[in-house]
């Protein structure tokens, strides 16, 4: 990626997060809702946090602090970096406004295109600027996920913009379906040695996603898409939330605190099930993907049809058969730029877009994994404890910045991302 393309893709990126953002009104970018989100003023401020103490202050000397206070407010995990204000009081922290906050984006672009321009980008900087844009994409489907949740809570389940949200319109579901999982299609995969992980040639990647390495697998049969509604449906009527034997023990006690017994976002509304969307709640719809289910409720799920969740190995080898090369900018999935930001089934082999696919791996590093040097270093290593690998991305995630490597992860009980089932079983 060349100079004035990385510069075109700093605009696009930094755009699209206010398109985001136009979408709010000002109270909306206020609100959060547990301590696991955060206001998407704050993704606001944080993300051009990123670029000015990464990039400006690092690499420019004649830079000038928008303001210093920035530092201790937006900083989000980076200890390396100074003291950090508390996750869960982000909320409470109302001024600056929301306006300061885009005064704050404005001079910071305007300071660093003018760098950009004077600057060769190239080596340690190009890397931290991609990693930049990278990082802004994945607060670009936080912002998403978190005021989703948050609207939530409001009784009135209001939508956004919804001139701005393009609804899909319900299908009928395609004749491959089945309200049994197992009679449904499958993908099969031979055993062997596979390589997984980044590409060493490729522009830019995380740290987790690499070293690439070998790994031998069974053969394996995966599921060629998501589990729907309806597939899930059936599981719940037939007792499924209430069945202890399905549950790992973790599981269950989540059951019995939060007396949970549908997905996150489920509505039962004159004895019909809705969906609390971005469009505002909708009726369930049976052949669409299902979404926003947790670990636990993953593996209970598979379990009752007496399969499991694939390894991210297994997905990443499967997914690459569907894939030209390991790149998937070139399909026409469901990600954040069509703006429907809502799982919509299209088509079968669709390891890509709609909804992020747990997968029984834990996450932890690759043999070889070695973190960034710095303070970026803080950015995965960290975090690998007591989390799972999902896989493949969402109808909030762009499309540039997923990969067939690319490694998300989260701990067992968060569902409140675009999270599905993909399920697997031996040959």
């Amino acid at each position: 990626m060349n100079k004035a393309k990385l510069i075109k893709r700093f605009k696009e990126v930094r755009d699209f997060s206010l398109e985001i953002s136009s979408f709010l009104s000002d109270e909306d970018h206020q609100i959060q809702s547990m301590e696991n989100a955060s206001p998407v003023k704050w993704h606001l401020a944080h993300t051009t946090w990123f670029f000015e103490t990464l990039i400006l202050v690092a690499f420019d000397d004649s830079y000038k602090l928008f303001n210093a206070m920035m530092n201790s407010l937006y900083n989000s995990y980076y200890n390396s970096l100074g003291k950090l204000f508390p996750r869960s009081k982000r909320g409470l922290v109302t001024k600056p406004t929301l306006k300061e906050i885009i005064r704050y984006r404005k001079y910071v672009d305007e300071k660093a295109l003018a760098f950009f321009e004077k600057t060769p980008l190239e080596g340690r900087l190009k890397y931290l600027l991609l990693l930049g844009l990278n990082h802004e994409q994945q607060h670009q489907e936080l912002m998403l996920t978190d005021i989703k949740h948050g609207l939530f809570f409001n009784p009135l389940y209001p939508s956004l913009n919804i001139s701005a949200v393009k609804v899909p319109e319900e299908q009928k579901p395609p004749n491959r379906q089945s309200s049994n999982r197992q009679s449904s299609g499958w993908l099969s995969v031979d055993e062997g040695v596979y390589h997984v992980g980044a590409e060493p040639d490729e522009d830019f990647y995380y740290d987790n996603e690499g070293p690439k390495h070998k790994v031998y697998l069974n053969s394996f049969k995966i599921a060629d898409q998501v589990v729907t509604n309806g597939e899930y449906l059936a599981f719940m009527e037939k007792g499924g939330y209430d069945d202890a034997l399905l549950w790992l023990s973790e599981g269950w006690d989540y059951l019995k605190k939060t007396k949970r017994k549908h997905p996150l976002y489920w509505v039962k509304q004159d004895n019909e099930w809705h969906q609390y969307t971005l469009s505002g709640l909708k009726k369930i719809n049976p052949s669409d993907c299902l979404s926003h289910v947790n670990y636990y409720e993953a593996s209970a799920y598979a379990n009752w049809l007496g399969c499991r969740l694939p390894t991210e190995a297994e997905w990443e080898v499967a997914a690459k058969k569907t894939l030209s090369g390991d790149d998937p900018s070139d399909l026409e999935g469901n990600f954040a730029e069509k703006k429907t930001w809502q799982p919509h089934l299209e088509d079968s082999f669709q390891f890509f877009g709609n909804a992020w696919e747990w997968t029984s791996s834990a996450y932890s590093p690759y043999p070889g994994f070695k973190a960034e040097a710095g303070a970026v270093g803080e950015y995965n290593g960290k975090f690998m404890c007591n989390q799972y690998v999902l896989k493949g991305g969402s109808c909030a995630t762009p499309k540039s910045h997923i990969r067939a490597s690319y490694r998300n992860f989260f701990s067992a009980p968060s569902e409140w991302q675009f999270t599905s089932i993909r399920l697997c079983k031996v040959e």
